[in-house]
């Protein structure tokens, strides 16, 4: 394992007990930590237990940093700058783990069959041209972060079972990416439903196919850490793992289940506002929020065939090292594996 500062973990981008169980906090002092998400509503439960004290009951004073992709965040994790963070693997991800920096340590968004997922998006040029189902994608463009992003893999996996070729432009944020699918810079994209719904209902894009038809149980997000945490902070790893799944059940028994009924989901929504489409009145964002609506895992329950899925994809495309092995990039000691 190695420490990194940023500079050193941006140069080497080129190159089991369940959480439930783990109540108790590591020490009698508080911890203060920094946790990365991103302003989607799949990120919720960071923000649930951040705002219903279950970070603070676990010994942890957690402080949120905003990214606006994958791959910054996993740079941030290995240079100490964030401690835990939320996000989908990536190539670079992948890559950092290869050098002893960085840990997949939990699961947190899946597709699941009967819960509404991502979607596969294109411009309303692409549409009125005749684009209006995947298979239709062959020689059109496709919107992505940066090679070897969740895009570049899930519009890759995509083009692989239709049995067609696409063009992937990396345009760095997702602001850049529905800009360029609005105007028809490029064809076609894929993201979740609380950013496809709203851009579709517009009429500037449309919905043409489902991630889940193609990537059925994929495990969309990952939660990660520093080799380091993971390895010499088993107790405060824990700890925050331990408030994360009480966010994860709060927001699955509230949004999914409808346990509590409109009332709490209309509360939920009041806090998750605070920190998705927050620039937006609450009566319009709640329609935003509730239709991102997808189940968390459980426990930080993580899908290791998934994981592994992914893992062999980046390998084909060359976009990181052929005898990386899952367990160079996983610790599987925290949480319960799933597939």
């Amino acid at each position: 394992m190695i420490s990194l500062n940023r500079r050193k973990a941006l140069a080497l981008m080129g190159g089991t007990v369940a959480a439930a169980g783990l109540s108790t906090p590591a020490l009698s002092q508080v911890r203060k930590i920094t946790v990365g998400a991103l302003r989607f509503t799949s990120h919720s439960a960071s923000f649930i237990a951040l705002q219903r004290d279950y970070f603070k009951e676990a010994g942890l004073d957690v402080e949120l940093k905003f990214f606006q992709a994958a791959t910054p965040m996993a740079v941030a994790i290995a240079s100490g700058d964030v401690d835990y963070a939320v996000t989908a693997m990536s190539g670079g991800l992948v890559s950092l783990a290869d050098k002893g920096a960085i840990k997949i340590i939990g699961g947190a968004l899946s597709e699941e069959a009967g819960i509404d997922g991502q979607k596969y998006l294109v411009s309303d040029a692409a549409f009125q041209a005749g684009v209006t189902s995947p298979a239709m994608l062959d020689g059109k463009s496709y919107g992505i972060t940066s090679a070897g992003s969740s895009f570049h893999y899930m519009g890759s996996k995509l083009a692989q079972k239709e049995g067609i070729s696409m063009s992937f432009k990396p345009l760095q944020k997702v602001g850049a990416i529905i800009g360029a699918l609005k105007s028809g810079q490029i064809d076609a994209w894929s993201i979740v439903p609380h950013i496809a719904k709203p851009l579709a209902g517009s009429g500037a894009v449309h919905i043409i196919g489902n991630v889940s038809d193609v990537l059925p149980d994929y495990q969309v997000t990952t939660v990660f850490t520093s080799a380091k945490n993971a390895a010499d902070e088993r107790g405060m790893t824990g700890d925050f793992l331990a408030g994360f799944s009480k966010g994860v059940s709060d927001y699955n028994s509230t949004m999914i289940d409808r346990a509590h009924g409109d009332d709490g989901v209309n509360e939920m929504v009041d806090l998750i506002h605070k920190y998705v489409y927050a620039d937006r009145p609450r009566e319009k964002a709640a329609k935003s929020i509730i239709n991102g609506t997808m189940r968390l895992n459980e426990g930080a329950a993580m899908n290791t065939a998934s994981l592994q899925d992914q893992l062999s994809w980046f390998q084909s495309e060359g976009l990181v090292g052929g005898d990386i092995t899952l367990d160079t990039v996983v610790d599987s000691s925290y949480v319960k594996t799933l597939g």
